[in-house]
């Protein structure tokens, strides 16, 4: 484990808890396996498919964040992190292997992940889909409801009215 990386990722979340430690070691894996580093742009991108803690040692060691554009939520709830480089386009899914002792006490579990070998805590694939478009600025519309704005391709139509999603009534028959 690289102390460092932690104890920046341990400042920017608040404490210490096995979540972080799947998020440290899984930015570790993408660090050795694709030789990237700190993203003062957004040319690393991660897309994450939880929102749980790990997902703040990414933004704190890899400087992959929401506001930036490259720190994009694909909630499918697995502890899994695609990484993508968009000068190499080398891309990487790191997924989380299941415990080998569902027993671990939490604070042995977070020992374990914080010490052992990215292969041995992670599963290696290619991501199923490519490399996420750049980070775009859209023109602000005004909803016709509430009068707020918003991004126009967050924008719905409704009785021929522009409204935003939290006024828009959506409507379903049951597909």
């Amino acid at each position: 484990m690289n102390r460092k990386l932690w104890d920046k990722a341990v400042a920017f979340h608040g404490h210490e808890c096995p979540g972080l430690a799947i998020g440290l070691k899984a930015c570790e894996a993408a660090i050795e396996k694709m030789g990237i580093g700190f993203s003062d742009d957004e040319y690393i991108v991660c897309v994450t498919e939880n929102d749980a803690c790990g997902v703040d040692a990414v933004q704190a060691i890899l400087s992959c964040t929401m506001g930036k554009g490259n720190l994009i939520y694909r909630g499918t709830g697995k502890q899994a992190f695609s990484f993508f480089n968009r000068k190499t386009g080398e891309k990487l899914r790191v997924y989380l292997k299941l415990k080998k002792n569902p027993d671990m006490e939490r604070s042995e579990w977070q020992e374990y992940l914080l010490n052992a070998p990215v292969d041995e805590i992670f599963s290696f694939s290619v991501p199923e889909y490519d490399l996420p478009e750049k980070a775009r600025i859209f023109n602000t519309i005004i909803c016709k409801i509430c009068g707020e704005g918003a991004p126009e391709h967050k924008m719905r139509l409704q009785d021929g009215k522009t409204v935003c999603i939290d006024c828009f009534k959506d409507y379903s028959r049951g597909w």
